[in-house]
């Protein structure tokens, strides 16, 4: 019996398969196998400053054009020219 865990996930194997050029069908393993999932990269210096910048300004996932368009020009420009 498999338990899931959070840092594993099950995977299946790649698929036998036939190109259209070939004289035979190339790769393929039956079953499945567990594989760890991977790990998030570090956040630079840079990429912390655009997202606070960002979180000040008020710019979020889902946003409308002409409110981002407004906040980049008045609230990002100025503030990430300043620090």
């Amino acid at each position: 019996m498999i338990v899931a865990m959070k840092n594993f996930v099950k995977r299946s194997r790649p698929k036998r398969y036939m190109a259209r050029d070939a004289a035979y069908p190339v790769g393929g393993h039956p079953g499945i196998y567990i594989a760890s999932r991977p790990s998030p990269y570090p956040i630079t210096t840079q990429q912390r400053k655009v997202r606070n910048v960002a979180a000040e300004c008020g710019i979020k996932k889902g946003m409308k054009k002409a409110p981002l368009q407004l906040s980049m020009r008045d609230c990002v420009g100025p503030k990430m020219r300043k620090s």
